[in-house]
């Protein structure tokens, strides 16, 4: 048995926070109780006194490169990086190689992750081979374990064969994550093209590419009923037009990841391609608006994104770079830092966008600390600092390196093993 004493239990998805024990047994939470309620014979104790004890943080929204890209990632590091990060359970995307549109990769994926420390779950692509011209076996795929259904990386194009894939995961009631950039209107992506004209003479995505497919797809997804997620999310008006889709269904899910609502296409200036990403920082007021959405409940999840790559591949010109940052080990503390401290955000709307939120439009079994649940919890100090700078990931492709953070890790704890974390 494990006694965790004296911490802050906040549980978003009962609206739990409070100072109290918790108890695990037997992989579970066996009880929560008033400090000192408790006894500690044959416990193993954490003394939480200062700390918050939360459920383990979800990602729905990871690359770990397994299979086809192992020398940026594969499933065993990334999930290291993910218990440094105190994420218990992730979402893999599926745009490995071979794709994520057979039985076979799946299982291979999903089994892998059976013999990580977390909880390893995978999309699967909505097109075969992710080239947008047929669907995938969405309920043969759903039946051997695939969460949802994406082409992440690449937009889906054709209007009929979105509408084919909108109308099969609504009768499974699974759901469609979609990025959203139309590359008719690109010139080089990962790029505002604000700043990409202005500093170094080249095009760059604009906001109106992610505008005009949100548009397109919020309407077709309001008209069919699916559980639609926008993922990283990057303007003002993908913001608005989020809002007000919400305020017709509770079905559209909108995600932030950490590095939208922290850094500005500025970053691009500072860090070069550490800073490139799809879709590309944008303007602050775009910043502002995200943070608004997670406020209001428009964004309801926050999702890493979690992209690494190699220094070799990072350090190519700007225009030939690849998109993406790592972001499982920062994630928390940019959330802390950048949302908590400044007043913005409370810590209990934080970790509802970063447990119970994600894992319920999943399906997961993951994100509450309720009795007899599986006892996968983080444990952090609020308050210590820390400097982002040796990484769990193979990878280290990120614009923090080097800042000091807000928010210690110091347990992850998945079916109730303990990992120290820091």
């Amino acid at each position: 048995m494990i006694l965790i004493k004296n911490g802050t239990i906040i549980d978003p998805s009962c609206k739990r926070e409070e100072k109290g024990d918790l108890l695990i047994a037997d992989g579970k939470i066996a009880r929560i109780a008033p400090c000192g309620e408790i006894q500690e014979v044959g416990c193993e104790v954490i003394d939480a006194t200062g700390m918050v004890v939360a459920p383990g943080l979800v990602d729905v929204h990871v690359h770990f490169r397994d299979p086809g890209f192992t020398y940026k990632e594969d499933i065993d590091t990334g999930a290291q990086a993910a218990l440094q990060g105190g994420f218990t359970s992730v979402v893999l995307m599926a745009n490995t190689k071979p794709v994520v549109d057979n039985e076979e990769t799946l299982d291979y994926i999903l089994e892998k992750g059976k013999n990580t420390p977390i909880h390893v779950y995978s999309c699967a692509s909505v097109s075969k081979g992710l080239q947008g011209k047929e669907l995938v076996d969405m309920a043969l795929l759903y039946s051997k374990g695939a969460a949802g259904f994406t082409d992440d990386g690449i937009p889906l194009l054709d209007v009929d064969i979105l509408e084919q894939a909108f109308v099969k995961a609504a009768s499974i009631g699974v759901p469609v994550s979609l990025h959203e950039e139309n590359p008719a209107l690109i010139s080089n992506n990962g790029v505002n093209s604000d700043i990409a004209q202005k500093k170094f003479g080249i095009g760059g995505s604009p906001r109106e590419a992610e505008i005009d497919l949100i548009a397109r797809d919020l309407d077709i997804a309001l008209k069919i009923g699916v559980i639609l997620d926008v993922q990283h999310i990057s303007t003002k008006e993908g913001v608005e037009l989020v809002r007000q889709a919400r305020q017709k269904s509770t079905k559209i899910h909108a995600e932030a990841t950490p590095h939208h609502f922290s850094l500005t296409q500025e970053a691009v200036v500072e860090h070069g391609t550490l800073a490139k990403m799809n879709p590309p920082l944008r303007l602050e007021e775009d910043r502002q608006a995200i943070i608004a959405g997670i406020q209001d409940g428009t964004i309801d999840i926050i999702a890493t994104d979690h992209a690494p790559h190699s220094v070799e591949e990072k350090s190519k010109p700007l225009t030939e770079a690849p998109s993406g940052i790592i972001g499982l080990e920062t994630a928390l503390s940019l959330g802390i830092t950048n949302l908590v401290d400044t007043g913005k955000v409370s810590m209990m709307q934080l970790l509802a966008c970063m447990s119970c939120n994600p894992a319920k439009m999943y399906g997961l079994n993951a994100g509450n600390l309720a009795i007899d649940s599986t006892a996968d919890v983080v444990i952090f100090d609020p308050k210590a600092q820390w400097t982002v700078e040796k990484f769990a990931s193979k990878s280290s492709n990120s614009p923090f390196a080097g800042n000091k953070l807000t928010g210690v890790i110091k347990y992850t704890i998945v079916n109730g093993n303990v990992y120290p974390v820091r």
